[in-house]
């Protein structure tokens, strides 16, 4: 059923701050730029408005509605948090049943305020990471004793991540003291229990430390003519790299290990 009434200035000053709510956590929990921009317009289109405007950078979302003579503009700025799919996917789901159903956009904002993460058993995402980097570590030729070392390392850097996210630490922080944490770790370990690859070892141990999503969307962004979001998103994912290797190295120094 289409919408027979006129938009107010109000009301669509309303439907702008519900599209840009939705275009936020998007951003915030690691969507691609061009599926951010699409859900707005689509969003937009559900709401009635004639179109949807908007420009993305790391920091911020600037975006302007269109009705007939009408425009309006507004701007938030963007805290990045991990990354978490399942908001995408919520956000998508709720722009599907405005769609379907011609949802007012105070449906939008009552949305958004119950949407939560999809969260993990902690336990088991400490787990499955140890044994993901475990199993790196045996596909790099380690041995058996390496695939523990690097399960029980690898394991107890994330529960530390854990910990720091929850703290709310700088993700730049975060990285380079579980990085850090990590080697030396590594070294302790393998003084009681030797391992004929310690290099392995090493290298595996912080492979959840690999700001993948990041460095994904980077590229992803820039192909498809979001320049400044993908060189963005890559100097941010360049940053975290950097504060882990920077934690590796400091470790080393402290235990004077020459190289791996």
């Amino acid at each position: 059923m289409k919408r027979m009434q006129e938009i107010t200035y109000e009301e669509q000053t309303k439907i702008t701050r519900a599209i840009i709510k939705s275009a936020v956590l998007m951003l915030e929990f690691g969507a691609e730029s061009i599926l951010i921009e699409q859900t707005a317009q689509r969003l937009g289109a559900a709401l009635g408005v004639d179109s949807v405007q908007m420009s993305l950078i790391p920091a911020a979302i600037v975006l302007t509605t269109l009705y007939k003579n009408q425009s309006v503009t507004t701007t938030r700025s963007v805290h990045h948090k991990p990354i978490n799919m399942s908001i995408v996917c919520d956000i998508q789901t709720m722009v599907i049943e405005v769609e379907r159903f011609k949802h007012p956009s105070e449906f939008v904002n009552t949305t958004i305020k119950h949407i939560k993460p999809n969260l993990y058993n902690r336990w088991l995402l400490v787990f499955m990471v140890g044994l993901a980097c475990a199993s790196f570590a045996i596909l790099q030729d380690g041995d058996m004793s390496a695939f523990f070392i690097t399960f029980i390392v690898a394991s107890i850097a994330m529960f530390i991540r854990q910990e720091l996210n929850k703290k709310r630490f700088m993700m730049i922080i975060t990285f380079g003291t579980t990085a850090f944490i990590a080697t030396i770790l590594a070294s302790l370990i393998m003084i009681l229990a030797p391992t004929a690859s310690p290099n392995v070892v090493f290298a595996s141990s912080v492979l959840l430390l690999v700001p993948g999503v990041p460095f994904i969307n980077s590229f992803l962004d820039s192909f498809k003519g979001y320049l400044s979001m993908g060189w963005g998103r890559w100097l941010q994912a360049s940053i975290l790299t950097v504060a882990s290797s920077m934690g590796i190295v400091l470790a080393m120094s402290v235990l004077n290990i020459k190289g791996w």
